[in-house]
């Protein structure tokens, strides 16, 4: 009788990039704790509030990657499409008024109880899942525009409305970036990624320009944030300000001035900010490098994976990574107009660092089936 495969891997993980994972999330939990006790102080009376709820995610979410480290990956093929369905399940459930709670002016978050969940950070994964699953088997399919183009072009588009919708463009982006990647990995012809280059090229002219009113306000501040600094430029305004107050080698671990009530969301989005005024430009420096050092090391694994669908799985992980940290910097620090989009493994929410250390677990299974590197 034919023994049945075992869903543990028990061949060992890539010790690099597990260990940078955990020095980035241990550095984020300090980082997250220097940055948010004034507000924690000031909204709940407990100046450790949003840290402890934060370390409690934290440890289940290192549980949850531990363990999906052990599963062989392909077990994912079977949960690519109900993790899909149950997301834009999701995704549409949060855009009505009755089921989706609103902070911010944006209706992003569904509550189940004490929990808050994010649906865009579940569709993330979802769509890096089925994309994954689906491409690996197609091969040459993907060169055709039937089979190749439209289908996951429709699904891009639709997933990238909705989430849109909430609003929330710049998971709207990453939602499409991510797909549009996984696309050009898994094959489509020059031409399709040319006119999409072409096509989003042309929109973001049309906004910049002026010649499509959404969204004007922002680009406005963007270009100048001190015109309104009391008002619409205020955020970026003052995490400009954050920033350069940091100098050279930073005002000291915990002693920012721009977190007592100054800057907004320093605990959240513009927690880099803060990392640059305590730390400065030496200290900020260092956690880019080890940001582009799990990504590095995140793409060598994908070179080597064992299959078209891990190396697929991977490069969706780690892209969706490094677009989610390129665009984080860029708008604390004024290159892009600001939209709400977190800081992987620093900014405060619970949902995403679970999903965020789940995809990391992912790329750790992939590993303990790769080739000799």
């Amino acid at each position: 009788m034919k023994k049945a495969k075992s869903i543990w891997v028990d061949e060992p993980q890539d010790l690099s990039f597990a260990l940078l994972v955990c020095l980035l999330l241990v550095v984020g939990l300090i980082m997250l704790l220097s940055a948010s006790f004034p507000s924690a102080y000031h909204e709940t009376g407990d100046y450790a509030y949003f840290f402890k709820r934060q370390l409690v995610f934290a440890g289940i979410g290192v549980a949850l990657m531990f363990v999906m480290s052990k599963l062989d990956y392909h077990l994912l093929r079977a949960a690519a499409l109900p993790l899909m369905a149950l997301s834009f399940i999701l995704i549409v459930a949060v855009l009505f008024p009755s089921i989706g709670v609103v902070r911010n002016n944006a209706r992003r978050w569904l509550y189940f109880g004490p929990v808050s969940v994010q649906p865009s950070e579940l569709a993330k994964l979802a769509l890096i899942v089925y994309f994954s699953a689906s491409i690996s088997v197609k091969k040459d399919f993907m060169k055709t525009f039937r089979r190749g183009i439209f289908p996951y072009t429709v699904g891009l588009l639709i997933y990238g409305v909705l989430v849109g919708m909430e609003p929330h463009l710049s998971g709207a982006i990453l939602v499409v970036g991510v797909g549009a990647v996984l696309m050009f990995v898994g094959g489509i012809r020059w031409r399709y990624i040319i006119v999409g280059a072409v096509f989003i090229s042309v929109c973001v002219w049309l906004m910049l320009t002026g010649k499509v009113s959404y969204g004007q306000s922002r680009i406005a501040m963007w270009h100048d944030p001190f015109i309104d600094s009391r008002g619409e430029g205020y955020q970026l305004s003052q995490s400009i300000i954050t920033i350069g107050s940091g100098g050279l080698f930073g005002v000291g671990l915990g002693c920012s001035r721009q977190k007592f009530m100054y800057l907004p969301e320093e605990h959240n989005d513009f927690i880099f900010s803060i990392v640059c005024e305590e730390l400065g430009f030496f200290g900020a420096g260092l956690i880019l490098l080890l940001f582009a050092s799990i990504i590095i090391r995140g793409y060598v694994l994908a070179l080597n994976a064992p299959d078209r669908f891990g190396r697929l799985l991977i490069i969706g992980v780690i892209t969706l990574f490094a677009m989610q940290t390129f665009l984080n910097i860029a708008v604390v620090s004024g290159l892009v107009p600001t939209t709400g989009i977190s800081l992987p493994l620093f900014s405060y929410g619970g949902s995403a660092l679970l999903v965020q250390l789940f995809e990391m677990g992912i790329v750790l299974s992939v590993s303990r089936q790769q080739k000799t590197l």
